[in-house]
């Protein structure tokens, strides 16, 4: 009986076989669930998914346009875009970054800048799978060292790029600025489309001004790329648009001879074409090289140039705020005169001083001694400070302030030079907001003269003089002399320039009398070429006839009994010295302005250097006793 228990096959057989059709019926079920939703997915949603899994594969990345060109007015280039092969690193590949950055720097060097802005570069980063640069201009050597321990670096690659190198770079970066990497401020407010592969952005100068143009349009490619986002190959590519190439007023010849005339000083020139407003030449000295800005300067450089004494970085042609002197003379005589203050053949006596009242303070002059019996003629050609001490108590600060501002002085003019300082037009109502006083009439004496709360920059006395010399005529100071196409402009940038030269500019100045320009003018004129000029120096043998003026600007004050003293004064402490000029006086084709800090007497200092500069541009004359050929 137990054995038959045990042993009844028959029983076990048929439980055998259920459980086999039970498991035969589940893997049936399972098959046909497998079956139909395979079925769903490569039938019903074969569309959908094809297009996730080549989304996977297949990317999108924009392509950064070539950069414009800068070229000057002969078609020099001043601007241009060098192959440069920077190390980068794709953020996807790599576990441990810092680890990775210790190698790194076993193979090349490494500074704590470069390091600094590659964890902010990482940071930021604009889009996942993009490479963020670590290292820009790999050398040869540095290529070689790194390109054998790649398979022990994940993530790093070395890429190629167009980096802007400027080829005349101490003599131009205050005249056309530089580019450098895009921060953080900067993303906030570009095209995140147009500018999704540019590393770098206009930051000063004529770079930034026209960034618009000179950017150009972003392309796009079609890439493959593996399972960590790395590249394989492109398939399609659409071409960027590059940037407009531009050519300015600028002559390099003239630029880099200025410059020349400038060494070893704290100066500025701006030399102006009178009939276009076409900016020639703008140097400020001392300079520095903007290539080092471009993929990022040294703490250590940018610190020796932020702290140097002498400001390297501060654009003095622009933006170095001045007292005018006695440049200011041809203007305030032509405001006192044409406003009728005084009448056109005003003469003063001139013992050496002038008082508003009799037991008043003495303003002294320039000549100890005195000038005696003086016009308006003798008064711009010997700078008689007592003429206008004179003048100015019977002209009101509103006639100053008025007829100044119609020249440009205290307004930024110029068309593109977004750095453009606009100093210090005092007037009235300016000295109540300011200093809370109101306007004394020794304040008018010391505007007279340039002095005082007056203040203008080398471009607003250059803009100053070149309006005097077409007569009133007014002219906007500008770079750009014209935009560089292989084809068409597109509407886009048509509208592009249009915005940016919508500034409006200053009416001519009209005078109530115009032949008065030419009394002014002929003042001008004597101061270079009478004997009794105070730069007759400057306009001997010249075969042009110039028309200029004299100015010293006070650095700091001097008591009313004191002498100037130029041995006790520490040479930062000495007066500046100024000088705006124009040639030929009846036909001008250039107006300059020179200032040279601390140079004191502007016959002495600042004509000389203008003359030059009239000389270079007038006869083609470029050798110079200032200078070497």
């Amino acid at each position: 009986m137990d054995q038959r228990r045990f042993n009844d096959y028959q029983k076990e057989n048929r439980f055998f076989v259920n459980r086999a059709v039970v498991a035969f019926l589940f893997v049936l079920v399972l098959m046909a669930i497998l079956v139909s939703r395979i079925y769903f997915l490569q039938v019903v949603e074969h569309d959908r998914f094809s297009l996730l899994s080549e989304n996977n594969r297949i990317k999108l990345q924009p392509v950064a346009p070539r950069r414009g060109l800068i070229y000057d007015r002969n078609g020099e280039l001043l601007a241009e875009n060098r192959p440069s092969f920077s190390l980068t690193l794709l953020k996807e590949e790599v576990d441990d970054v810092d680890s990775l950055l210790e190698d790194v720097a076993s193979l090349v060097e490494l500074s704590a800048a470069e390091v600094e802005g590659f964890k902010k570069r990482l940071k930021h980063r604009r889009r996942p799978h993009s490479t963020v640069p670590l290292k820009s201009r790999l050398t040869e050597e540095e290529i070689a060292k790194l390109s054998v321990n790649f398979y022990r670096l994940p993530g790093l690659q070395i890429e190629a790029d167009l980096v802007r190198y400027y080829p005349h770079p101490d003599s131009l970066v205050h005249a056309i600025g530089y580019v450098g990497r895009v921060n953080e401020r900067e993303l906030k407010t570009l095209d995140p489309n147009n500018y999704a592969a540019t590393h770098y952005i206009g930051k000063l100068g004529v770079e930034k001004y026209y960034e618009p143009l000179l950017h150009g349009q972003v392309g796009l490619q079609r890439v493959e790329t593996n399972v960590r986002g790395r590249v394989m190959r492109v398939l399609e590519q659409e071409d960027p648009t590059p940037g407009l190439d531009i050519q300015l007023s600028l002559d390099l010849k003239l630029q880099q001879f200025t410059a020349k005339l400038l060494e070893g000083k704290r100066a500025a020139v701006v030399a102006i074409e009178p009939q276009t407003g076409e900016i020639l030449s703008l140097v400020s000295n001392p300079s520095y090289d903007p290539n080092e800005f471009v993929t990022g300067i040294s703490f250590d450089n940018y610190n020796a140039l932020r702290d140097d004494k002498d400001q390297p970085l501060y654009n003095r042609a622009i933006r170095g705020a001045y007292p005018p002197g006695s440049t200011l003379k041809p203007f305030t005589a032509l405001a006192s005169v044409d406003s009728k203050s005084v009448p056109i053949d005003h003469k003063v006596w001139d013992p050496g001083f002038y008082q508003l009242s009799e037991n008043g303070r003495k303003w002294r002059d320039w000549k100890k001694s005195g000038h005696g019996r003086v016009d308006l003629n003798h008064a711009l050609a010997e700078s008689c400070d007592v003429w206008f001490y004179d003048t100015a108590s019977k002209t009101s600060i509103d006639v100053y302030s008025d007829y100044l501002g119609r020249f440009g002085f205290g307004q930024v003019t110029s068309l593109d030079l977004p750095e453009a300082g606009r100093a210090i037009l005092p007037s009235n109502e300016w000295k109540k907001r300011r200093e809370k006083q109101p306007w004394y009439p020794g304040d008018s004496l010391n505007l007279s003269i340039g002095q005082g709360y007056m203040i203008a920059t080398p471009l607003q006395l250059a803009t100053a003089t070149a309006v005097l010399a077409n007569r009133g005529k007014w002219v906007r100071p500008q770079m750009i002399k014209s935009f560089i196409a292989e084809n068409e402009l597109t509407a886009e940038q048509t509208e592009i320039i249009q915005q940016l030269q919508q500034k409006p500019t200053l009416p001519d100045v009209e005078l109530n009398h115009p032949e008065y320009f030419e009394k002014v003018i002929e003042g001008m004129v004597n101061v270079v070429n009478a004997p009794y000029g105070t730069a007759r120096k400057a306009g001997a043998g010249a075969p042009y006839t110039m028309a200029g003026k004299t100015g010293t600007a006070q650095v700091v004050g001097i008591a009313q009994d004191a002498e100037y003293d130029s041995e006790a004064l520490l040479e930062r402490q000495r007066d500046h010295a100024l000088f705006v000029a124009f040639a030929p006086a009846d036909d001008p084709k250039i107006a300059v302005a020179v200032v040279v800090e601390n140079g004191e007497g502007g016959s002495r200092a600042a004509a000389p250097v203008a003359r030059e500069v009239i000389d270079a541009w007038l006869l083609g004359d470029y050798t110079s006793e200032l200078g070497d050929d």
